[in-house]
């Protein structure tokens, strides 16, 4: 049923309950993990003038690697490719599920709901309502991880 699925981090705490939930899943189906971090461009807008973009993209380059590496070396039974891409993460994780032809998308969510929703927005719940595949949501909160 699913051949490949895809696992977008940010390298918070809660992330490994997700990714043994999408090796759970890619085990099951013989599937290839896809671990995708996204670089959010729309971070650099806050800067001071004098910050020096090469560097603040570099410094969050080295983030998104780190949590890839954290992924790569918590799944052990099935295949993983990573990627990292720029952009909008909603929009960035809706088109890589497209490129890399995924079944599946895995992915936390930290439950938020009023205010702190309309403030904060949701990756997740952008994702869920533009997705092409079916996205299944991995509640993460204070540290701990239930299925949502």
């Amino acid at each position: 049923m699913y051949d490949d699925i895809l696992v977008p981090t940010d390298g918070s705490a809660g992330m490994d309950r997700v990714v043994d939930h999408a090796e759970g899943l890619a085990s099951q189906h013989g599937a290839t993990i896809h671990g995708l971090y996204v670089v959010d461009t729309a971070s650099w807008t806050g800067l001071p003038m004098e910050s020096s973009f090469e560097g603040v993209g570099e410094a969050l380059r080295d983030q998104g690697e780190m949590a890839l590496r954290q992924l790569e070396r918590r799944i052990e039974a099935v295949p993983v490719r990573t990627d990292i891409v720029q952009g909008s993460p909603a929009k960035r994780i809706v088109e890589f599920t497209t490129e890399a032809e995924c079944d599946l998308v895995v992915m936390g969510t930290h439950g938020r709901s009023g205010v702190d929703r309309l403030l904060l927005g949701s990756v997740a719940e952008r994702v869920v309502r533009s997705s092409p595949v079916p996205v299944l949501t991995v509640r993460v909160s204070d540290g701990e991880t239930e299925q949502a």
